[in-house]
């Protein structure tokens, strides 16, 4: 257990030395345990690369990232995958679910390959799936399912393991409103009652508009930051906006 995680002054270049991009330039900030934290920005901001670089997927060109003493850059590759798999959880917009398997056979797959007592991973799914209010879909497939049913599976599968951190890359994109409100409304919930710490890239105002404290990037670098405190959410909604239509930020109206 951590109590935060801080990244201090990470670059990310790619290319070689006749063409080289600069995808993150010096950012540095920290997120406390139980923060719900959006991150924003046009494309090509830096904002995925800041995720998959917090998420161990991709190495950092220089700075650190520390999940509280631990500092992942300095880890061998063998060491990251059991950081990974201990400490992470991830969303992403396109599922990654197995067609092959049912909707609880998706989400107890992680426990498995723990080799967890069964009756520890039956409970702990059918806890996560009721939460997410999934159970009566539980011997589905995938592609019996409706998008934002399979969303929630991706989440479920995620929490199951009761991760440091949910990494959320842009997990309402290929959602309807109601399914993303849906969606977001979990987060909350599991942030509230889980004490989950969340950081979702998004370039949706509406999505960030649930988050506590939102992070912009601009040419790789973080630029603004908004805290949303007591505010009601449309009212931090429209700051978001506000902040987004300076920035040349793709901007989604709210729903």
């Amino acid at each position: 257990m951590y109590d935060n995680i801080r990244v201090c002054e990470v670059e990310k270049y790619y290319g070689n030395d006749s063409h080289v991009t600069k995808a993150v330039d010096r950012v540095s900030f920290t997120v406390e345990r139980g923060e719900f934290v959006g991150v924003m920005g046009a494309s090509g901001s830096g904002k995925t690369t800041l995720l998959n670089m917090l998420a161990t997927i991709d190495r950092v060109t220089a700075g650190h990232i520390f999940y509280g003493n631990t500092d992942i850059t300095e880890l061998k590759e063998e060491k990251l995958s059991d950081f990974r798999k201990d400490n992470l959880g991830f969303v992403f917009q396109d599922y990654n679910l197995l067609d092959t398997l049912t909707i609880e056979e998706n989400i107890v797959l992680a426990l498995t390959i723990r080799k967890k007592r069964k009756s520890e991973i039956k409970k702990k799914c059918a806890e996560i799936m009721r939460l997410l209010g999934i159970e009566e879909i539980r011997d589905k497939f995938p592609y019996q399912v409706s998008g934002g049913q399979k969303q929630r599976c991706a989440c479920a599968r995620a929490l199951v393991s009761h991760p440091q951190l949910l990494l959320a890359d842009e997990p309402t994109g290929a959602l309807d409103s109601r399914s993303a409100q849906t969606l977001l409304e979990t987060f909350t919930q599991m942030n509230a009652s889980l004490h989950a710490t969340i950081l979702m890239v998004t370039h949706d105002a509406f999505s960030a508009s649930y988050c506590s404290r939102i992070l912009f990037l601009k040419d790789g670098k973080i630029f603004h930051e908004l805290v949303r405190g007591q505010k009601e959410r449309r009212v931090f909604l429209n700051e978001i906006l506000d902040v987004l239509s300076l920035t040349g930020g793709e901007i989604s109206n709210a729903r």
